[in-house]
């Protein structure tokens, strides 16, 4: 697992209502027991811890898709820091 995919799960953790340790990239956000509003608050901390901005709108389901599985937001994660030159020192 690399750094930014720990980072991630890390903060899916933060949110989670019932803390588990068998979290993988093929993991449902919707197993971990997160909400939308707890969605919200991770898009926020992603932005926050790795230096980005995070195109999410709840009532757009293009962009809400990117947040099904651990494995989508890393890789929504990832294509946003690759897209951001300044975020990529962050990561």
């Amino acid at each position: 697992m690399d750094d930014t995919t720990a980072k991630i799960i890390d903060i899916l953790k933060k949110h989670m209502k019932e803390p588990r340790d068998d979290i993988s990239t093929e993991t449902a956000l919707a197993d971990l027991k997160i909400e939308s509003i707890d969605l919200a608050m991770i898009v926020f901390e992603l932005e926050d811890t790795f230096g980005i901005e995070i195109p999410y709108n709840a009532n757009d389901t293009e962009e809400t898709s990117a947040f099904k599985s651990v494995g989508s937001v890393v890789e929504k994660v990832k294509q946003v820091i690759a897209q951001s030159p300044t975020a990529a020192a962050k990561a």
